[in-house]
């Protein structure tokens, strides 16, 4: 049996996840000089980098993935 969601929860989670998206998108305009002088230390700091793009990549997949489920539209099994 397919679990049916109620809108309203997903239309939640899209505003939640889209702003989660925004929020980070404007921090990461607001401390540039600092993202890049953290990353051009050398030594581990070449991995701050990779984990701001994980997170984007988190974070954004899921306010796509909401958005398109509240339209109603899914992948084909």
């Amino acid at each position: 049996m397919a679990q049916q969601t109620n809108p309203p929860n997903n239309l939640v989670k899209v505003i939640g996840w889209g702003t989660a998206s925004i929020a980070m998108y404007a921090l990461l305009f607001i401390y540039e000089a600092q993202i890049l002088d953290w990353s051009s230390r050398g030594k581990w700091f070449f991995v701050f980098p990779i984990l701001v793009a994980f997170a984007f990549s988190v974070v954004h997949g899921n306010f796509t993935g909401e958005f398109w489920r509240s339209l109603g539209i899914r992948a084909r099994h």
